[in-house]
């Protein structure tokens, strides 16, 4: 019982820090949102079970990302970023890490999407 208990509560945690991440962090609002019309599509066209999986883990990378990127900028601002140059270069390249994350699974989705719009619309 007691070991289920320290799960609820880790699952509760997680769940704040999910929640803080959302409401302070800008970008991840826009990543949730662009997951809903990805979703939305995706239930729309009925895309084959192997693009869900494909779409679920691209879409889950981005947000761990995005948190990782958070997780980092805030760890940095306590050093603050005047005491070393790197501080700088570790923030820029953590966002691009969300980046290069985005843009990939917004190539990824074109590569699922198109065939369907294409089907739906232009046939």
């Amino acid at each position: 019982m007691a070991k289920q208990n320290r799960l609820l509560k880790s699952f509760g945690f997680a769940l704040i820090g999910l929640a803080k991440v959302f409401k302070e962090e800008k970008n991840f609002q826009i990543h949730t949102a662009v997951t809903l019309i990805v979703l939305f599509f995706a239930f729309y066209f009925q895309i084959a079970i192997w693009q869900w999986v494909v779409l679920i883990l691209i879409i889950a990378l981005v947000m761990v990302l995005e948190i990782i990127n958070s997780i980092f900028e805030r760890l940095l601002d306590l050093i603050k970023p005047r005491l070393h140059e790197y501080v700088g270069d570790i923030k820029d390249m953590t966002a691009a890490a969300v980046l290069v994350g985005a843009v990939s699974a917004a190539i990824i989705g074109l590569i699922i999407f198109i065939p369907y719009i294409v089907a739906k619309f232009f046939s």
